[in-house]
């Protein structure tokens, strides 16, 4: 689904016209964002939780030269974890 389905999925649920459902879901997401950025997370009962998980520097393999070492930099990356009522959803959805 992209982002243009999923606001006029929303729209059509929430009786709302496609503009107003736009600036919802992009206010949605820059909320989550701007929490991640400043460290803290999002957590949705029974969804899931929005983190940030802090990646330690490693060591990698250039995909050109296989034979050649390189160091992926250490970086915090976003993490999302699913919620138990998510994930029985899915697990019965399928």
């Amino acid at each position: 689904m992209t982002k243009q389905e999923f606001v006029n999925e929303i729209a059509k649920r929430a009786d709302l016209s496609s503009r107003d459902a736009a600036k919802a879901v992009d206010a949605f997401l820059e909320s989550i964002t701007d929490t991640l950025k400043g460290g803290g997370e999002v957590a949705f009962t029974g969804f899931g939780k929005f983190t940030t998980q802090r990646r330690a520097e490693r060591q990698g393999v250039n995909p050109r030269n296989p034979t050649q070492k390189v160091t992926i930099p250490a970086a915090t990356v976003p993490k999302f974890t699913a919620g138990s009522q998510l994930k029985q959803a899915v697990k019965s959805g399928g």
